[in-house]
């Protein structure tokens, strides 16, 4: 099946939902019942994308848990008025950007405010080791682990998100990414909103991704990834060849160290190299399905 004859295809399921005739009224979201009808509605239309989806020529989804539509819908079900938080992660150059950034529009299409968290921001201050060193290259060269797990504010992020689900509004760190290594605390104002999305190495690391409603992991063949990182190093950071390729390299092993092991805990498996275009029809698909009742 080509993907122009796939978008072809969510295009005609996005119609035949928005004409069906065969639609529940909408519930009432305040009572228990209403958000139990809609979480039963609810699985059997993701069932049926899911569906749709495998017999995509590139799938946007890997591979979902058995039970994650029906234990998604019973925490929509039980605390409606927590804030969703949706962790994305995923090795280095794999795309989890990429698939945060096309998520995020797609809601703020539809006016659905959403917040994005970058987990890089909670980066510990090394600012004094760059200094010691010489360089953020020459730290690295000396051994200094970057994407340990210790090397992040974890219990900062952790506090950070546990508040932000409830309610309340948070300042969070801004790490510099022009090579001082400096971080300043509490710089960074990020809202409330209905759905916020966590998007970065650290997002599923084991202190911190118990605190999500749904993870997701995006993964792309390795060599794709290599390009795409050594790609970006020379002509968007200018870095030189060598210094990229070198950096490659630790990311690999860093991946395959604190990453990699996350992955069979994930909720949902990304494709990282899929179509944007389809897997913008596949969010739109999933919108339309949530929205689309008998008016009454």
């Amino acid at each position: 099946m080509s993907i122009e004859n796939n978008n072809d295809g969510i295009y005609n399921l996005i119609a035949k939902e928005v004409n069906s005739t065969d639609k529940i009224f909408k519930p009432d979201f305040s009572q228990k019942t209403g958000r139990e009808l809609l979480a039963f509605y609810l699985q059997t239309k993701f069932k049926q994308a899911l569906a749709y989806d495998k017999k995509a020529e590139k799938s946007v989804i890997v591979s979902i848990k058995d039970d994650f539509i029906s234990r998604f819908a019973k925490r929509l079900i039980n605390n409606p008025q927590k804030r969703i938080l949706i962790g994305i992660t995923g090795e280095s150059a794999s795309g989890k950007s990429t698939i945060c950034s096309e998520i995020s529009k797609f809601i703020s299409r539809f006016n659905q405010p959403v917040a994005i968290v970058k987990t890089d921001n909670y980066f510990n201050d090394i600012s004094d080791l760059i200094k010691k060193y010489g360089s953020f290259d020459a730290l690295r060269d000396n051994g200094y682990d970057i994407d340990s797990p210790q090397n992040f504010q974890l219990d900062v992020l952790r506090a950070d998100l546990e508040a932000i689900s409830h309610g309340d509004d948070i300042e969070i760190p801004r790490y510099l990414l022009n090579g001082t290594g400096i971080s300043i605390p509490k710089s960074m104002l990020i809202k409330s909103n209905k759905i916020i999305i966590v998007e970065g190495v650290a997002t599923m690391y084991e202190a911190i991704q118990d605190v999500f409603d749904i993870k997701l992991y995006v993964e792309t063949d390795e060599e794709i990834r290599k390009e795409r990182f050594i790609s970006r190093a020379v002509n968007a950071r200018n870095q030189d060849p060598e210094n990229a390729l070198k950096h490659w390299k630790y990311i690999l092993d860093a991946g395959k160290k604190y990453i990699l092991p996350s992955r069979p805990n994930m909720d949902i498996i990304l494709n990282g190299d899929c179509n944007l275009p389809y897997f913008t029809q596949i969010l739109e698909y999933l919108y339309t399905i949530t929205n689309n009742f008998e008016k009454e």
